[in-house]
């Protein structure tokens, strides 16, 4: 447990949340000068403040009080600018749901979550609407006026539908992850402690993850204005080193959220980034090799932190309050209850959040059986592994990726952190392949880096002389790049997919 006091918590540590609640009011509560969204979308910079967002609000606010009702969903499609943040304040502060869309998505991705959710019209831009194809009414966002009068905002409660977020889609066919307005004070905990106490004099927020996902749009956009911290919003057509940097110098950020996957981006460029106070990283747990390069590099600790579209941001690390512990995801966060429920003799068992939390979801749109599944008893199951060390929580890996092996139930996170270690490897992901002698192999599927020279004996006895023999992959086979999510996770059920077939 982190001893402070964090935004979103009374000082005892219960959440702190009225009967009527709505994120819109959150966002634009702070006063009319305060900056709110630093644009670099366009090239040049342009600083928006809370008058001008709010006055973008209610321009499409007033627009959908002409077609939208109080429960219909809304679809969002625009990639980071003001207009995006905007859009999901209109459609919030008319007591409507919003649903975000991502710009790489392809025709058969947006039509099942625009099916599955019941979207009829969607908030986008020339080159959304084009990608629709007609699945959905388009309006063309930044053609709205935004003169006119203020719009009310609705009377909506905490548990009110606002946001219906669907999954990546890495254990199965995307679900729609349905929350109600408390979902963002539910991350304002985790948030603030992943950017050691953000809200300090001259922090300013950005991420190169898109605002269509939880990552991007409650782990950063809704938060910093929620905070009265300034959000950046620039635009890479793909992760670029070089346009990383640069947009950090032009948009004066101090504080970071870095998926893993930009980070070993980063790594394996050599880049070096100066006058950031936090780094913040989510999604897949980083090794000691990182966390040392990211001090070195980044010239602060990478902290940590834990959750899903489910529950989000539910244990973090912060190196304000204590140092890193390297395979750890952090320490829960207060008002989160965490558990590892049917433990092992070693203690490995089910990572699970207890109910009550201020991010977890309503349930899954429409999808009963698949909601009371998630549950055991009051407990959410998260579906991964994991372990206690003193207070800390270890990620193991998803319930569905433990290798067993000769006996032993293997973990791939620590195998692909001690390959992520040697010099000539950019990525990797680690699955358990079929083997009538042992049940599974351990098997690595490695991308060198560009100019990079490495056999996989070399790779073996890598791992061999850092873990131990019997988690040192059996089998070393080279790729070009991983199966990714569009969130820069590897799926690795397409990796286990193809173990499978060459078994």
């Amino acid at each position: 447990m982190i001893e402070h006091r964090l935004p979103g918590l009374t000082a005892q540590g219960d959440w702190d949340i009225p009967a009527r609640l709505n994120m819109a009011r959150q966002c634009l509560s702070h006063p009319r000068d305060t900056l709110a969204v630093i644009d670099l979308t366009q090239g040049a910079r342009r600083d928006v403040d809370v008058g001008a967002l709010a006055a973008i609000v209610d321009g499409l606010a007033r627009v959908l009080l002409t077609r939208v009702q109080p429960g219909d969903r809304v679809g969002v499609l625009l990639s980071q600018s003001p207009w995006c943040v905007a859009a999901h304040l209109a459609i919030w502060k008319i007591g409507a749901i919003s649903v975000p869309l991502f710009k790489l998505f392809k025709h058969d991705a947006l039509a099942s979550r625009v099916g599955d959710a019941g979207v009829g019209l969607v908030l986008t831009d020339a080159e959304g609407a084009a990608l629709l194809g007609g699945l959905a009414e388009a309006w063309i966002a930044a053609e709205v006026g935004i003169e006119g009068a203020e719009v009310p905002f609705a009377e909506t409660g905490p548990d009110d539908p606002a946001v219906l977020i669907y999954t990546s889609g890495t254990t199965g066919t995307p679900k729609g992850a349905l929350h109600g307005h408390r979902i963002l004070t539910g991350h304002l905990p985790g948030v603030s402690t992943s950017h050691d106490f953000l809200g300090q004099e001259g922090d300013c927020l950005w991420t190169p993850a898109d605002w269509a996902w939880i990552g991007g749009l409650f782990n950063v956009a809704m938060p910093a204005l929620a905070l009265g911290v300034p959000v950046v919003a620039a635009r890479m057509a793909k992760f670029d080193s070089d346009e990383c940097v640069r947009i950090i110098a032009q948009g004066s950020v101090r504080n970071v959220f870095f998926p893993p996957t930009a980070l070993r981006m980063l790594k394996s460029t050599d880049a070096r980034i100066e006058g950031l106070r936090s780094v913040a990283s989510g999604g897949e747990p980083l090794g000691a090799q990182m966390l040392a390069w990211g001090q070195d590099a980044l010239g602060v600790q990478i902290n940590e932190f834990y959750g899903q579209t489910e529950c989000n941001m539910v244990a973090s690390s912060c190196g304000a309050a204590f140092s890193a512990r390297a395979g750890c995801i952090g320490k829960p966060l207060q008002g989160f209850d965490i558990a590892v429920l049917n433990s092992d003799e070693q203690g490995e068992g089910d990572i699970a959040v207890k109910r009550g939390a201020a991010s977890m979801m309503l349930g899954y749109w429409q999808r009963p059986e698949e909601t009371a599944a998630k549950f055991q008893g009051d407990w959410m199951l998260t579906g991964d592994r994991g372990v206690w060390e003193a207070d800390f929580l270890r990620f193991v890996g998803r319930e569905d990726d433990v290798i067993t092996s000769s006996g032993y139930r293997i973990g791939p996170a620590e195998i692909e952190d001690c390959l992520l270690t040697h010099p000539a490897v950019a990525t990797c992901g680690v699955v358990g392949k079929p083997d009538a002698l042992r049940a599974e192999v351990v098997k690595a599927y490695v991308v060198v880096r560009e100019g990079a020279q490495v056999s996989a004996a070399d790779l073996q006895s890598w791992v061999k002389e850092r873990l131990a023999s019997y988690l040192y992959p059996r089998e070393i086979e080279f790729l070009e790049a991983l199966p990714m999510t569009v969130t820069g996770k590897v799926i690795r059920r397409e990796l286990k997919r193809r173990a499978a077939v060459e078994a």
